[in-house]
């Protein structure tokens, strides 16, 4: 799979987060990967093999 997100993507996940929300905006790119709630702005770090696994497909594309 190619990686075309970046800092400030949208990026839709395989599972909802608690909220019921599955949109999520990328925060911080690197080994891990930050990315915050859309809906209620709580943020989750993931590794970014597990990022890779969990991501369903990238809304908005924005490659810094």
């Amino acid at each position: 799979m190619i990686n075309n997100y970046g800092l400030n993507s949208i990026v839709k996940m395989k599972k909802t987060h608690p909220c019921g929300c599955d949109l999520f905006k990328i925060t911080r790119v690197g080994v891990d990967i930050k990315i915050e709630c859309t809906n209620c702005g709580r943020t989750i770090m993931l590794p970014r093999v597990d990022f890779n696994k969990k991501i369903k497909k990238v809304m908005e594309a924005q490659n810094d």
